[in-house]
């Protein structure tokens, strides 16, 4: 634990599960956001079903998309119960345009506008570069990175060009410095990180704002469990980040809602990462990670 933490620093609330928060602790104006409306992509569960928690706690209103629509469902259940705002289920593929195009035309007749847009689905596993197939490579880029462009295309053209808006894209740290067995989902963020940067440009005099957070090691999420979060935990990697922990959902919503609201109103084009520090000190240890990954595989 670091020395600020031991003076009394006090971490967000959260919990590990795709549960709501029993208790928030508003760091900002819980009318922050209020009467928006914002759509967000693998909002069903971990750091999507945060972000829309959060949203939700600051008086937007929420449609959550993935390909799992009975999961949504119970996920909007709760995210309603627990802020007393509307969270809209609606089935989407990402990689399908015509799915996005029906769910953004149900959202905008029965919500009437979206002013957020957060890309957050994504797939990602660990797996050496020889071991990688074709097939699940290009799957990784479907999901992510076409599936970004995909859904901030039928959103602009359909709602953000004529009313603008704001768009945050979730990416990752792994293509800063390249990240060992992670060259699928490190190509598709770095991509990412570069459309960021090109919609902020061409869309930025339609008063869109585009802007991209990367987060490092997540705790309570399928991404943290599957890329060996757990073990890792027990031996100790964390000790080689400076705050020497991992993050928290809640703390990766909490930099969202920065660059989703008007805080963060000049600021378009931007990376914001939130890894503790991580990616410029943890150990690139390709022989760890492979045990991690063998690990993983039998969970």
């Amino acid at each position: 634990m670091s020395e600020t933490q031991r003076v009394g620093e006090r971490l967000p609330e959260d919990v590990d599960t795709d549960d709501c928060m029993v208790s928030y602790t508003y760091t900002y104006s819980p009318d922050l956001l209020k009467d928006q409306v914002a759509f967000i992509t693998g909002g069903g569960s971990g750091i999507g079903f945060r972000i829309a928690e959060v949203f939700m706690r600051h008086g937007c209103d929420t449609v959550i998309a993935s390909r799992n629509l009975e999961k949504l469902k119970e996920a909007a259940h709760k995210l309603s119960a627990a802020t007393g705002r509307r969270c809209l289920p609606l089935c989407v593929d990402v990689r399908q345009p015509d799915t996005i195009s029906a769910a953004v035309e149900e959202t905008l007749k029965e919500l009437g506008h979206i002013n957020i847009l957060i890309n957050n689905a994504a797939g990602n596993f660990l797996c050496p570069a020889m071991a990688l197939s074709f097939n699940a490579f290009k799957t990784v880029m479907e999901i992510d990175t076409m599936g970004t462009f995909n859904t901030s295309k039928v959103v602009y053209e359909k709602w953000f060009k004529d009313h603008g808006g704001n768009i945050v894209n979730i990416s990752a740290t792994l293509g800063y410095r390249g990240q060992g067995l992670q060259v699928h989902a490190g190509s598709a963020k770095a991509a990412n990180d570069a459309m960021t940067k090109h919609l902020a440009v061409e869309w930025g005099p339609s008063g869109v704002r585009v802007n991209t957070l990367a987060p490092g090691p997540v705790s309570g999420t399928e991404g943290y469990r599957r890329l060996g979060g757990p073990q890792g935990e027990a031996a100790g990697v964390f000790c080689s980040i400076p705050l020497q922990r991992a993050g928290n959902k809640t703390e990766m919503a909490h930099g969202v809602l920065f660059l989703a609201s008007r805080v963060s109103s000049f600021v378009t084009g931007a990376a914001l990462v939130m890894d503790g520090g991580a990616w410029l000190t943890s150990a690139n240890d390709v022989a760890a990670m492979l045990g991690i990954a063998y690990n993983s595989a039998k969970l």
